[in-house]
């Protein structure tokens, strides 16, 4: 069970000043932003359940609310033809992509 890196190591001290390993469950890390790397709030690190872990907006649990509301953005203007598909950077191509075939 223990050997997997599932478990963190914890090296410590016994009173008796034996050294001993204890084991402990990782956290799970904390959601950041696909784009700008932003941490995401609003989003709780324990899994419950896919509501309790995700905004019911687009992209939500993915893209930060700025990140989100850019993308959407660039999709309209892509859509009306102010812009071309390849005037936007690499990491919000792919959701714009989405935003535009849906």
């Amino acid at each position: 069970m223990h050997r997997s890196r599932s478990f963190r190591r914890l090296d410590r001290v016994t009173p008796k000043n034996r050294h001993v390993v204890h084991y402990a469950r990782r956290q799970p890390s904390i959601p950041h932003c696909a784009i700008c790397r932003a941490e995401l709030n609003g989003i709780s690190r324990t899994n419950r359940g896919k509501s309790t872990t995700t905004n019911a907006r687009k992209f939500g649990g993915v893209l930060c609310a700025s990140c989100s509301a850019n993308v959407i953005k660039l999709a309209s203007r892509i859509e009306h033809g102010e812009m071309k598909l390849n005037d936007i950077g690499i990491r919000e191509r792919a959701y714009v992509l989405q935003m535009v075939s849906h």
